[in-house]
């Protein structure tokens, strides 16, 4: 089986633009040449990557597993030449929804003063645990519910304690704490790119409606209008703050895990030490 690696850049290029005219453009080549080492690829592998019709093209389910490694691998070898030529390029660390809260600046100047040799930098993809598949970033701390995987490896670090976001004229804004059932009569606003708090949370008797948000932004904003109420982690009310809300300790509901994931297959050689230095700093 002869795959070269212009096969793949070619396969990643269609994957990523959906369309064999955007790949061309992307990579600077002609439509047919293009096609031509589409057919080259199915036809050596042995199967069909793409469904193609007049109007649309779509992945088959091997196109879709083959352009998660095709990703991964490109990234690597682009990787692997920048650093003969310009060094060792810098740790990418992924966080997502509020970071690590209080802990996130303690985490990062605290490597950068134990590890001044290896430069870290941050990133806040949607999908880190996705991201790190790519092989976009090197290692990520995410609340997602840890799952057995054949490509990434994680360590529970600490738990965080739940916490109502609701405006600050709503009754519950002076509390102390709040239960979970007082908050079922009102919208909750649900993140696309938090993957801790849904209306699961709540029995099947009493679940409230969900406002869908698309990020931090509106999802502050839609609780400090009043339009819905918020649960989250408490590392928001530190990352997160809004003059318009009010973050209220939850006592009836589990704390959420804060996990590291890495690639089994490390694809930065810091990322051991980066890990024990999370470990050490959040255990």
């Amino acid at each position: 089986m002869n795959v070269e690696l212009r096969h793949l850049r070619a396969f990643a290029a269609i994957g990523a633009e959906g369309t064999i005219t955007g790949a061309a453009a992307v990579l600077h080549v002609s439509q047919p040449a293009l096609s031509r080492t589409l057919e080259q690829l199915e036809s050596r592998l042995g199967t069909r990557l793409v469904e193609r019709t007049t109007r649309s093209l779509a992945l088959t389910e091997a196109g879709t597993r083959l352009l998660a490694h095709a990703t991964r691998i490109l990234t690597q070898v682009d990787d692997a030449l920048a650093e003969v030529t310009a060094g060792q390029r810098a740790l990418r660390v992924g966080f997502a929804w509020a970071a690590l809260g209080r802990h996130t600046v303690p985490l990062l100047r605290g490597w950068r003063h134990a590890r001044p040799d290896a430069e870290l930098r941050v990133f806040r993809p949607d999908d880190p645990e996705g991201a790190l598949r790519r092989g976009e970033i090197d290692v990520a701390f995410v609340r997602s519910p840890s799952t057995p995987d054949r490509e990434l490896a994680s360590a529970d670090l600490y738990l965080e304690q739940r916490v109502a976001a609701v405006p600050e004229d709503h009754p519950f804004a002076r509390a102390l704490t709040v239960r979970l059932g007082d908050l079922a009569d009102r919208p909750v606003a649900i993140c696309a790119t938090a993957s801790s708090t849904s209306v699961e949370l709540w029995p099947t008797t009493r679940r409230p409606d969900a406002l869908d948000v698309a990020n931090a932004d509106e999802w502050l904003t839609a609780i400090a209008t009043g339009d819905a109420i918020g649960v989250t982690t408490e590392a928001t009310a530190h990352s997160q703050p809004h003059p318009g809300v009010r973050y209220v300790p939850i006592t009836d509901t589990e704390p959420v895990a804060v996990r590291l994931v890495w690639p089994r297959s490390a694809t930065h050689p810091a990322t051991d030490a980066f890990r024990e230095h999370a470990r050490r700093l959040l255990r």
